[in-house]
């Protein structure tokens, strides 16, 4: 499933990238897509072969994701990252208040209004996939991170969606696996069509409420969640 968000730089984009930077950008949506499972170690060699270069770039790519916080080193090589469920936990509940400041600003002051024309967008989006749903797939978590940098990104806060982003980068190999059933994916756009009707109506405090429901109102939820998406990411580690 192809969003614009997470496409690898190409053409002219690609040229303007140094060569450190154009590996650091490649592996790092490897495993952000989830196509490099936690089981594959990330091996110099075999990545500089892969990308046509040097270990040296790869070598500054891998401390870099490292840092990122999205890989791990073990005793014989680094590794994708998988957060525990303390970390889950934190991350979860950093995710949930990002998501709700943004229809908080708006109810705090009633001068900011949400962009109507990226919630016209959002609506007409998830219009066509209630009328034709997906088969459920872990790629659907894509076009659900989408929808919500979208939701933040109306509230006209930038810093709050980048932020958001970076969180939702940071989980997605976990919530990948929460959109294996057909009823995850109905529910999913059923409660995204809802909270955009509510903030187009301008009924913010249900907007909020709505929001807060559909992302997780209680921390035993959201680690029920976790950890539920856990299991799954163990036994379809082949998926990808």
């Amino acid at each position: 499933m192809d969003t614009p968000m997470y496409t690898r730089p190409t053409g002219a984009e690609e040229g303007t990238l140094s060569r450190r930077d154009r590996v650091y950008a490649l592996m790092r949506e490897e495993v952000l897509s989830g196509r490099v499972t936690p089981h594959t170690r990330l091996g110099e060699v075999r990545l500089a072969e892969r990308f046509g270069v040097s270990r040296t770039p790869v070598r500054e790519a891998l401390a870099r994701l490292h840092s990122d916080g999205l890989v791990e080193r073990r005793d014989n090589g680094f590794y994708v990252a998988v957060p525990n469920l303390a970390e889950l936990r934190d991350l979860y509940e950093l995710r949930v208040a990002l998501e709700l400041r943004g229809i908080a600003r708006a109810i705090e002051d009633r001068a900011i209004r949400h962009d109507p024309r990226i919630l016209v967008a959002e609506l007409e989006r998830w219009e066509k996939l209630s009328a034709d749903p997906p088969e459920p797939d872990p790629s659907f978590v894509l076009l659900d991170e989408e929808f919500h940098a979208a939701l933040s990104r109306a509230s006209g806060n930038g810093a709050l969606t980048e932020s958001l982003i970076s969180v939702n980068q940071r989980i997605r190999r976990v919530r990948m696996y929460d959109f294996l059933t057909e009823d995850r994916i109905t529910s999913t756009i059923s409660e995204h069509l809802q909270i955009v009707e509510h903030l187009r109506a301008d009924e913010l405090d249900a907007a909020y409420r709505a929001l807060h429901e559909h992302v997780g109102a209680s921390m035993e939820v959201v680690l029920e969640r976790a950890q539920r998406a856990l299991v799954q990411m163990a036994l379809h580690s082949d998926l990808y």
